[in-house]
Parts: structure tokens; sequence; C-alpha cells
């Protein structure tokens, strides 16, 4: 009964949100990373509906040909090319073809995440500590670091990080990921005021239980989906299109007062650093 009900407002979200017409990022141009499904996918249409043209990258080509074909066919202006973030040779080719097909960068949406195991902090292995940082950690610094060309040439640039709500709240059996989204809320802190220098906006989205297929783990057992709901305020699980409009937002001019802060989409959950 709770789940169907509670299904029911998830639908009549998604028929409002898809209604939404804004136009607040006309002209602006935009790349999000891991951005072919998801909370990526979602952020990267809804950029697009708001005027934006974007770049969609992931790591398999035919992953970002389905999505590009999919925006494209709904008349958004996206173009893709694949991109492994782990990769500098792809991050640099990302940068290069955004500018060569859309003219430079205005928003750079970091997304791409990993989480290879399920263990605790104590039980995870050096591999997996050095892989879930090299992509979650350094390759965020690094993704922004070799925008920064382009972003210094926009006139309202914005850098936005999904970090996660085990940033705040530890997953017990997300160990390790948890503390590499807790790094993501450190580094878009201790970089606000440099790139403030810059007139560089950098904000993050810390997304609670989210339905997507990263996230099926925490909701796809009836006893996983309970507590999950049930830690939530709102009593179900977020929508990625909830996360994707909060990122339309931070990339607007108006949140043109907002740096240095992480936006939490959790439906209430709580969090505290």
């Amino acid at each position: 009964m709770l789940r169907t009900a509670i299904n029911q407002s998830v639908r009549q979200f998604s028929a409002s949100a898809s209604s939404i017409k804004c136009h607040r990022l006309e002209g602006k141009v935009a790349i999000v990373t891991a951005s072919t499904e998801g909370i990526g996918f979602s952020i990267a249409r809804r950029l697009a509906q708001e005027g934006a043209k974007v770049m969609i990258s992931s790591r398999k080509e035919a992953n970002v040909k389905k999505a590009v074909e999919e925006l494209k066919s709904e008349g958004l202006q996206v173009a893709g090319t694949v991109c492994h973030v782990g990769k500098a040779e792809e991050r640099k080719n990302l940068f290069e073809k955004t500018k060569s097909d859309f003219g430079g960068l205005d928003i750079l949406v970091s997304n791409a995440g990993i989480n290879p195991v399920v263990s605790t902090v104590l039980d995870s292995d050096e591999e997996v500590w050095d892989k879930i940082f090299d992509i979650n950690v350094k390759c965020m610094y690094l993704l922004m670091k070799e925008s920064l060309p382009l972003l210094k040439c926009s006139k309202s640039p914005s850098i936005i990080i999904i970090s996660s709500l085990a940033g705040y709240q530890p997953f017990n059996l997300l160990g390790i990921y948890s503390i590499s989204k807790t790094a993501l809320l450190g580094l878009i802190k201790a970089t606000s005021s440099e790139l403030a220098n810059e007139g560089i906006r950098i904000n993050g989205i810390a997304p609670g239980i989210i339905k997507t297929k990263m996230a099926k783990m925490l909701y796809e057992s009836e006893e996983s989906h309970e507590f999950a709901i049930m830690s939530s305020s709102m009593r179900r699980l977020g929508m990625p299109d909830e996360v994707a409009g909060v990122a339309a937002f931070l990339a607007s001019d108006d949140a043109s007062y907002i740096t240095g802060e992480t936006v939490i989409v959790s439906g209430g959950t709580n969090a505290r650093l």
C-alpha cells in the first residue's frame, strides 16, 4: 500500500517535471561526464532543455551514441564523445571536441564516479582504495584543472561536482566510496576562493538514494527499499530528474551569488558532516 502511494507520487512528479520550460541557459555550453544514463543523463537533458548545448560523454561509444540520438530526437542541441575520465588523452579530447563543436565552455558537471565493491572501510583492499580515489577524487580535480582555460573565457562559468549523501552520512557497506565523497566536499570548499578570483563558481550536489542502476543495491530488495524510504522524511526514493533540476539552478545566473556550497537532495534524510 505504502509503495503504491509512493510510486503514484513519483509518477505525478515526473509528469509535472517534464512540463517545465525554462530558458536560463540559452547560449551556454556544458559538459556532463558519465552522462549516458542515470543522474548524468537527466542532468544533460535538463541543461539542454534550458537552452544549453551539451557534450555527452561516458566510457562506452555505444552508450554515448544512444544517449545523443535520444536527446537529439527531442530537439535538443547535444553532441557526444567517449571519455574515460581516468585517461588523460580522453579528457583532453573531451575539451577539444567541446570547443570545436560548440565554441567554448561555460558549465562543467563532473559526475563520473565508481564503487567497484561492497564492503566496509576496514575490510577493503588497498587496490580498491586506490581505484576509487583515483576516479572519484583525483580525476574530479584533474577535470576541474583542465577545464580552466575554457572556463576562464566564459562570462558566467560554473563547475558542479556530484558528491553524495554518503559524504555526510557514510553508508556502511560503501565504506571507501563514502570517504571519497566526503573528500569532494573538501575539494569544493578548498577551491572556491581561488576559483572565485577567476570569476568561476564551484558548487556540489549530494544526492541521497536516487532510483538509478548504480544505487540499485540500496533499494532492490523489499527490506532495503523499506529502510531507504523510511530514512527519508518524504518516504520515497529520489528520481534523477530531481537532481537535474538542482544542477540547472546551480549552473544558471539564478545562483550567481552561490559558490563553495553543496546542496543535499535527499528527501529530508538527516545529513550532517
